[in-house]
């Protein structure tokens, strides 16, 4: 039942009844409805600011999630990227050094990506700048890994044929020291033991009994066995590679054919006097890119620094060479 009013009326000094217009009921109505919206909006203002609905409460917990997956990640970045530089730091310190490579310069590795925008798609969301961050620093990383993988590649080429090289350089005397009788001449001018002119001795003359034992001075193939070149007598030529070639002359026997492949310290034949030699000798010769070059520099291999001295000292003195 509607509630009645009545206001006071002085001058019938009797209360009489309110009848309200339907525009004044109207307002009055709007006026309550504006009202319990306004409190309900300032309750669920104050509700939310204490409580939390179970869906904000899960978003919260996966933004939790995310921020401590983001730190993890950013901390194992951290990690790799600290062993990164120093496998880096390695490569080209001592890795590149070692090989004789140029080093990687560092704006190469640590370059970043131009263009157009990589991190579009991550843009718009509410953590976009934390996952665009992370996203753009293990990308950056992936490329640095994959230079330094790009690197190491070739390290491991290089080291292939530093080994390869390191076995074909002619790096032993070819006549042992105990078959020696001695080393009769050495690399430079010389006086021609037939025309007794001076001219240039390209080799190393080693007096030996015929018969004494020669070995190849490093790994090759054996690229000529015969006695068709003037002066040389029976001979041998062994191609080292790396433009190394190796020449063992007035041989008595041979102990390999043309074609095969020799090893550093194999019998490949015996010292003789064929073609033009005063007396038993290997006169031998190192080539270097066409170039022929005083042996005395190889023979690291199988002699002591006395022993070595003691060699260039005798290959110095000028006198008659025995071809």
């Amino acid at each position: 039942m509607a509630k009645v009013k009545y206001y006071y009326n002085p001058d019938t000094l009797s209360y009489q009844k309110i009848h309200l217009r339907k525009r004044e009921k109207f307002r009055n109505f709007l006026l309550m409805l504006l009202a319990s919206l306004i409190l309900m909006f300032l309750g669920y203002v104050v509700f939310t600011s204490v409580f939390e609905s179970p869906k904000e409460k899960e978003l919260k917990r996966q933004l939790e999630f995310v921020k401590l997956n983001e730190q993890l990640h950013s901390k194992r970045i951290k990690q790799i990227e600290s062993v990164l530089s120093e496998v880096q730091d390695r490569d080209n310190n001592i890795y590149r050094l070692y090989f004789e490579v140029n080093p990687i310069p560092k704006e190469q590795r640590k370059a970043g990506f131009g263009g157009v925008n990589r991190y579009k798609s991550l843009e718009g969301f509410n953590n976009s700048e934390m996952i665009i961050d992370v996203t753009k620093n293990m990308d950056i990383l992936a490329k640095q890994l994959y230079i330094q993988s790009k690197s190491l590649d070739e390290i491991v080429k290089l080291a292939d044929n530093k080994e390869k090289l390191l076995a074909a350089i002619p790096a032993i005397q070819p006549v042992k020291k105990g078959d020696l009788k001695r080393m009769a001449s050495g690399y430079g001018w010389r006086t021609d033991p037939f025309t007794k002119a001076r001219k240039k001795h390209y080799g190393m003359d080693f007096s030996a009994p015929i018969g004494t034992p020669v070995y190849a001075t490093g790994d090759g193939i054996v690229k000529r066995v015969d006695q068709r070149a003037s002066g040389f007598g029976k001979h041998i030529e062994i191609n080292h590679g790396f433009g190394y070639i190796t020449l063992y002359a007035h041989l008595s026997k041979y102990n390999v054919r043309k074609g095969q492949r020799v090893k550093r310290g194999d019998l490949i034949g015996f010292v003789g006097t064929t073609g033009r030699s005063q007396g038993p000798h290997l006169h031998y010769e190192v080539h270097k890119n066409g170039v022929k070059v005083n042996p005395i520099n190889y023979y690291y291999g199988n002699l002591s620094p006395q022993e070595f001295i003691a060699m260039q000292k005798a290959a110095q003195m000028e006198g008659q060479s025995l071809d």
